[in-house]
C-alpha cells in the first residue's frame, strides 16, 4: 500500500499539475500538484521504514519513469519533463539520504528531510523548468515568488504529516514493544 501511495501521489500530481491553474496567493504562484509533492516525501518515508534505503531507489527510479512519461503523454514539453525528472531525482535522493542519516524520531526524521527535499525541488523545477532558463512560462522576476510559494504550500504539508505521524509512530512502538 505504502509503494502505491508514492506512486500514484506522484503521478496524480503530475496531472493535477497539467490540468489546473496554479493558484496564486498575493505575488505567490502555486501549482495545484504542489499539494501533493509534500505528500510525496512523506510516502517515500514510510517505503523507506518498510523497505529500507536500497529497494527505496529502486521504487524512486520507477517513480522518475512513470513521472516522466505521464508528464510527456500530458503534453508537458520536453524542456517541463527534463525539469520535473531532474528535481524530482535530486529532491527525492536527498531526502532519502537526509532521512536515513538523521538520528531523530520518525515525524522529526519526515519534517526535516522533507523541508530540504521541498526547497530543493522547487528551486530546480521553477529554474530550469518555469522560468527563462527553461519553459519561459514565468518572467525571473516571478521566479522567487514561485520558489516561495511552492515551499511555504510544501513545508505546510511537511508540518501536516510529520504531526500525524507521530501519533502513529507512538502506535506502531507500543505495539512492537509489547509483542
Amino acid at each position: 500500500m505504502r509503494i502505491f501511495l508514492y506512486l500514484i501521489s506522484i503521478i496524480t500530481a503530475n496531472v493535477i499539475t497539467a490540468a489546473l491553474a496554479p493558484l496564486q496567493f498575493g505575488m505567490f504562484i502555486v501549482p495545484m500538484g504542489t499539494l501533493l509533492i509534500g505528500a510525496t516525501f512523506i510516502f517515500r518515508d514510510l517505503v523507506q521504514n518498510k523497505y529500507g534505503r536500497g529497494r527505496t531507489y529502486m521504487f524512486i527510479g520507477l517513480a522518475l519513469v512513470l513521472s516522466a512519461i505521464v508528464s510527456y503523454i500530458l503534453g508537458d514539453t520536453l524542456t517541463i519533463v527534463f525539469a520535473s525528472a531532474l528535481s524530482f531525482a535530486v529532491a527525492e535522493t536527498t531526502d532519502t539520504e537526509i532521512y536515513t542519516r538523521l538520528n531523530l524520531p520518525m515525524s522529526w526524521r519526515v519534517f526535516y528531510s522533507g523541508l530540504v527535499g521541498g526547497l530543493l525541488d522547487s528551486v530546480i523545477f521553477v529554474v530550469i523548468g518555469l522560468s527563462p532558463l527553461g519553459a519561459n512560462f514565468l518572467p525571473w522576476e516571478a521566479v522567487p515568488a514561485a520558489i516561495l510559494g511552492q515551499v511555504i504550500v510544501k513545508t505546510i504539508i511537511q508540518g501536516i504529516g510529520a504531526m500525524l505521524l507521530n501519533p502513529i509512530s507512538n502506535i506502531f512502538n507500543s505495539k512492537a514493544m509489547s509483542n
